[in-house]
């Protein structure tokens, strides 16, 4: 998708976060501070959990711009902890395309830097990943 876009005279700003299983195509535009995710206010989406809020709004509040501009996300896949990180990760990439000078305080924050971690796969013989059967003597 292109970088900047013309909506409506504004200026667009996207940026794709992942983590885990989940993907979040996130939108900035020029706003109020408000944070729409998948057709729902933020709020609802994440449960009203300050965390997850806290989370998602981190590297706007890094640079001190939580309420000039709008999140809007496309998120699929995963829970809410995954989610809120990736929707993170976007809002971070966005903010870079957005002034390539915040891309600094962002990087000291850890706020661009991919989480690699994802669920190990399930090994033949044992019940989990790691989880043996039950060791039985006789």
């Amino acid at each position: 998708m292109e970088a900047t876009e013309k909506e409506q005279g504004r200026a667009v700003y996207w940026g794709t976060g992942r983590r885990k299983s989940s993907v979040a195509r996130v939108r900035l535009v020029p706003g109020k501070g408000q944070l729409t995710i998948n057709g729902k206010p933020g709020n609802e989406y994440l449960q009203f959990n300050a965390g997850y809020l806290g989370t998602t709004k981190a590297p706007l509040e890094t640079l001190g711009l939580e309420n000039e501009y709008d999140i809007i996300v496309k998120v699929v896949g995963g829970g809410l902890t995954g989610q809120s990180d990736s929707i993170r990760l976007g809002v971070a990439r966005a903010l870079c395309q957005l002034d390539p000078e915040n891309r600094k305080p962002l990087k000291i924050e850890g706020y661009l830097t991919r989480d690699p971690r994802a669920k190990e796969r399930k090994k033949y013989g044992l019940r989990k990943a790691r989880k043996a059967p039950q060791y039985s003597k006789r």
